[in-house]
């Protein structure tokens, strides 16, 4: 039995501010690199190489570049994320969160104007690493991330309608209620060969997720595509009548012409741009965290991407960050190291080398079909629907960040969602302020190269075996989530019924009830029992529709502690010898 109190205190002993920046390739490299590593990287590489081909392309094409631009951008920025970044298992690239920002950048300052907004904001993510803001950025609340995230889901969902249907439409309004007045309009343009190909493709993708979740889906549908479309003789647009010949090699790095003067037009730009880098991928980094086990360097992460990005403006390509998708893709492919990312832009580079011509005969429809898919996966519906059964002041920040998303501006979204929250969370702690928290909100980047393990924590109460207690002191809202988990995930793996006691909080957030779920989900999944003890008036009813949502006996809620113990020693009797 232990008493668990969330109190992270500092060593006295503080290890060099320099280690915190250090790759995590030099540590792999450091501890030592086997050859059955290296066979699991160049699997894993080439796997998500395999998948990120054809997102890379349909990314660039949908923020108004050239498909070239996505590749070179995977190849060039995925290479120096992993090679540089604070993640093992990072794999940075194009990703569905630019293609809004990128679309309107191209569209009002040129390109010349995106590859000045992303050396930018690669600049500025080196100096939020440098000083250490990505421990701030861990704590977006999670309805402005949703909301923003689902709004560009939206978005990017409405523009490949043009190309799903055939209408050939030019100049498309980059505004979404002008894109479907303009789609109702010419109704009759519709193609029906572009239309059952498009279908045709997204029902081969959705059939191989389900059938065949191994499967390049995304890359058998386009291929598939690409070999039909010419046998049958249809006449549909292909990336090759579109955009021309893709390009063999790299070209060569320059600095782009630009005009001092425009600078302030794009600081607003390259802020977005490095916001959404560092959001995305410090969230990759802790989903992967969460998938081995291991921690990951958020700020030494935010040098990397600042790194990647501005290499990616010099080399003309496209601002990039972790890929939360092809991150997980590596993992579940078997890569242990920073490696299998860099061989994944290796992969990508010889199949530019080798095969760029083929490209050519990509159908645009089949491309469309592939950013439905990635569109539906970015709007998180489950999630999203989630929130909508939270405290009214968390729906009002999503909602408001969603629809401010998708009707007026990406930078004015997340701007209102941000400050929207802090009063919702203010108001809040207005009437909380005399519980003291005890819980530090700047939790420290993990520094595996001196030996700063983690304390462990001191056993109390004399419980049996096998029982564990914990205690949240003070309100459990989006900035002490992170914290909470980090602690949690510590439990013993002997462990079996764990007592959460929360008699001393007073509220629970959004972002506090998604953790305190996916807790219980994972907990059960291991076969343990979880009670919650002594909740407040206040969040008695939110934990009751938690209780009724995990249903079963895994699950229990105690009014007091003794209750939980008698609970706790009642589940013991009950399990097997």
């Amino acid at each position: 039995m232990y008493n668990r109190d969330l109190h992270i205190k500092s060593s006295t002993s503080r290890p060099p501010e320099w280690h915190l920046f250090v790759p995590k390739l030099y540590t792999v490299l450091r501890q030592g690199y086997s050859w059955a590593d290296l066979r699991h990287d160049t699997v894993a590489g080439l796997t998500v190489a395999i998948v990120a081909l054809p997102l890379a392309m349909a990314l660039a094409i949908a923020s108004g570049a050239t498909p070239d631009k996505g590749l070179i951008t995977a190849i060039i920025a995925g290479f120096l994320i992993s090679a540089l970044g604070g993640s093992r298992f990072q794999i940075g690239g194009p990703t569905g969160a630019f293609v809004v920002v990128v679309f309107d950048v191209i569209s009002r300052h040129g390109y010349d104007g995106l590859i000045m907004a992303t050396i930018l904001a690669g600049f500025m993510l080196i100096i939020a690493g440098i000083f250490r803001l990505g421990t701030f950025i861990k704590y977006i609340p999670q309805p402005v991330v949703t909301g923003f995230t689902t709004g560009i889901a939206v978005i990017i969902f409405s523009s490949q309608m043009n190309a799903f249907f055939g209408f050939g439409i030019d100049g498309l309004s980059a505004d979404v209620l002008g894109q479907w007045q303009t789609y109702f309009s010419q109704l009759h343009k519709i193609s029906p060969v572009t239309l059952l190909l498009a279908a045709g493709t997204l029902a081969l993708i959705i059939l191989l997720r389900n059938y065949a979740p191994k499967a390049p889906g995304f890359l058998i549908a386009l291929t598939v595509g690409a070999a039909i479309a010419p046998l049958l003789g249809l006449s549909v647009s292909t990336i090759g009548s579109q955009f021309g010949d893709l390009p063999h090699f790299l070209p060569a790095p320059s600095i782009p012409t630009f005009n001092i003067a425009d600078i302030p037009d794009l600081l607003p730009s390259a802020a977005t741009i490095a916001f959404l880098a560092g959001v995305e991928s410090l969230l990759s980094a802790v989903v992967a965290d969460g998938m081995t086990g291991r921690r990951h360097r958020s700020n030494c992460e935010l040098v990397a991407q600042g790194v990647a990005n501005m290499a990616s403006g010099f080399f003309g390509g496209l601002p990039a960050t972790g890929a939360i998708a092809r991150t997980a893709t590596n993992i579940k492919s078997g890569g242990r190291t920073p490696v299998s990312g860099m061989l994944h832009a290796a992969f990508l580079l010889l199949i530019m080398f080798l095969f760029a011509p083929l490209a050519g005969y990509v159908p645009l429809a089949c491309l469309a079909a592939v950013l439905v898919i990635v569109a539906w996966n970015m709007s998180e519906i489950g999630r999203f629907a989630q929130f909508m059964s939270a405290p009214i002041g968390d729906r009002l920040v999503l909602i408001s960040t969603f629809l401010l998303t998708v009707l007026v501006d990406l930078t004015v979204a997340i701007e209102v969602g941000v400050v929207m929250s802090a009063l919702v969370f203010m108001h809040r702690m207005a009437g909380a302020v005399e519980v003291a928290t005890h819980v530090s909100l700047i939790e420290e980047d993990h520094d595996d190269l001196n030996g700063f393990p983690a304390k462990a924590y001191i056993p109390g109460h004399g419980l049996p075996d096998g029982v564990e207690t914990y205690e949240i002191t003070g309100p459990f809202f989006f900035g002490t989530v992170s914290l909470l988990v980090d602690v949690l995930e510590r439990i013993d793996a002997n462990t079996k019924i764990i007592i959460l006691r929360l008699r001393n909080v007073p509220l629970i957030d959004a972002t506090g009830t998604s953790a305190l779920a996916d807790f219980i989900s994972r907990s059960q999944s291991k076969g343990r029992v979880v009670i919650l003890s002594e909740p407040q008036p206040s969040t008695r009813e939110l934990l009751h529709r938690l209780q009724n949502e995990n249903a079963g006996a895994h699950l229990h809620l105690a009014a007091s502690f003794d209750e939980a113990k008698k609970i706790a020693l009642a589940g013991l009797a009950e399990e097997p010898e």
